[in-house]
């Protein structure tokens, strides 16, 4: 996924799918200087991670 499309879908009002390594997440920021995301996973919002936005994928 690349920088723009991820700023877009943080925020939209719409629910799109993405997933990390095939678990769904929420995107919750995206950091351009390194192509990372800040997320954290649907069903464990507690666990956050910073990821590289090239292992997410839009569904």
């Amino acid at each position: 996924m690349n920088n723009q499309r991820a700023k877009n879908i943080i925020a939209s009002s719409d629910m799109i799918t993405v997933t990390y390594n095939g678990t769904p997440v929420y995107l919750e920021a995206v950091n351009d200087n390194n192509n990372t995301a800040k997320i954290h996973y649907l069903d464990h919002p507690e666990n956050k991670q910073e990821v590289p936005l090239d292992n997410l994928v839009e569904h």
